[in-house]
């Protein structure tokens, strides 16, 4: 009678079994590492397609806008106005756009003040004060006031780094990095991917300040005169000369 004892001749077939369990082992997880892998790539992929579709939507809308009349809410958190995060200054009121470069924004609250530019001089005039400055409208001061893109002047592939801080088939939010020096760091817009349309805006200049302006009841093509976008000076108010 031959006696095999717990090491004798079945741990060959034990060691067989436990390597190809383990290779299996070994198997599975490089299959799941690799379609995690797969997914993730799958899942930038869509999220560059989404960007985008949104990215050519908003250019392909605003360049067939010749003008844009809106109502609009404008939040300001800057250090020199003694503002933050939680308590932003808040100011209303109106805005018309127009190709090339011409832009009246009128605030209402709270208080009433007008910034007017027929696309080469820019008026800033404050009520309270009695006075009005005057300045050329460069191509630096439309950007930083968003105007430039809205009106259909700029190219956003090749003016901007363009990333999604998200994005989906009914809303998007593009982060914008201008490709050459500015006088801002980036530039956020909140679109409608099917249409195209830009509800909201939000700037980050080079020293962390943050103007966000919402447009509201929006609407295009009204062909404003030219007359909007001229400022008369009322009589006895001082005109501030600002040098480019």
């Amino acid at each position: 009678m031959r006696i095999f004892s717990a090491r004798g001749p079945s741990q060959p077939g034990m060691t067989a079994n436990s390597r190809a369990a383990a290779l299996a082992l070994a198997a599975a997880i490089a299959a799941s590492a690799s379609a995690a892998s797969g997914e993730q790539r799958s899942a930038a992929g869509d999220a560059d397609r989404c960007r985008d579709r949104a990215a050519s939507s908003v250019q392909s809308h605003y360049e067939g806008v010749r003008d844009v009349a809106a109502r609009f809410e404008q939040t300001t958190n800057a250090a020199r106005l003694g503002t933050s995060p939680t308590s932003p200054a808040t100011s209303r009121g109106r805005v018309s756009l127009a190709k090339p470069g011409k832009m009246r924004w009128t605030y209402e609250e709270p208080e009433p003040s007008l910034v007017v530019s027929d696309g080469k001089t820019v008026w800033i005039y404050d009520p309270a004060f009695n006075e009005v400055q005057k300045l050329p409208a460069s191509e630096g001061f439309l950007t930083g006031a968003a105007a430039q893109f809205l009106l259909g002047a700029g190219d956003m592939r090749r003016d901007f780094k363009v990333a999604a801080r998200s994005c989906s088939e009914t809303a998007a939010e593009l982060e914008l990095t201008p490709r050459q020096p500015a006088t801002y760091e980036k530039l956020v817009l909140t679109v409608e991917p099917a249409t195209g349309n830009v509800s909201k805006t939000r700037i980050v200049d080079l020293l962390g300040n943050v103007v966000e302006v919402a447009f509201l009841d929006q609407r295009f093509n009204l062909a404003p005169a030219d007359s909007e976008f001229r400022f008369d000076v009322p009589d006895g108010v001082k005109v501030i000369e600002i040098a480019p």
